[in-house]
């Protein structure tokens, strides 16, 4: 069984920034695709970031220049790293980690839990 636990949210001032860190574990052979995403109320689910095996990246407009995702390959761990921080960043933020391989072989998609994130003006 493979999960994925989240770090690093809390309460930060409008213009801070806050590290989130994110460690998949179990019995992993590779990790494909990992990403961030966040969720405010009554808002959907959306993407933010998402980091190749190989560190290419992507970002969504509303992020990028603000927002830096990065990953450890030996350690399963996914950073994003949140600076110039607003308001509307507060919401609930998702670890995904696509396509993962682990034991016994299977290939499936996994979610963390979830870290608030909450940006006071």
């Amino acid at each position: 069984q493979v999960q994925l636990v989240e770090s690093g949210g809390g309460l930060v001032q409008a213009g801070g920034s806050l590290r989130l860190s994110c460690t998949a574990s179990g019995s992993i052979v590779s990790i494909n695709l990992m990403g961030w995403y966040r969720q405010a109320p009554g808002k959907q689910r959306e993407l933010l970031a998402q980091i190749t095996n190989t560190g290419n990246t992507y970002y969504v407009d509303s992020v990028k220049g603000r927002f830096t995702i990065s990953r450890d390959n030996a350690k399963n761990t996914v950073h994003l790293q949140m600076n110039s921080l607003k308001p509307e960043d507060t919401a609930v933020y998702y670890c995904n980690a696509d396509s993962v391989t682990a034991l016994p072989l299977n290939r499936q998609t996994y979610w963390g839990q979830g870290t608030q994130v909450t940006v006071s003006s």
